[in-house]
């Protein structure tokens, strides 16, 4: 099966339903390229539990505070 991110035929894809739709990839690599959040200051795809404020993703404290959350900490 066809990748939905790269388009590569291949014959063991993962199947991911998420939200309601169904995908399919070759990688995990590309399951992540389409699927993760992505932080909303610098943009980079959060894969870990990230953190979130006012309905936004960030991918750490710094992120956050850079955009007017500086209660947001890493670590208690």
């Amino acid at each position: 099966m066809k990748c939905d991110v790269c388009g590569n035929d291949y014959d063991k894809p993962l199947h991911i339903e998420y939200l309601g739709d169904l995908y399919t990839f070759d990688s995990f690599e590309c399951a992540i390229h389409a699927l993760a959040p992505r932080c909303a200051h610098c943009g980079i795809p959060v894969i870990g539990h990230g953190m979130e404020a006012d309905g936004e993703i960030y991918c750490c404290s710094h992120c956050a505070s850079r955009l007017g959350h500086p209660e947001m900490r890493d670590r208690a």
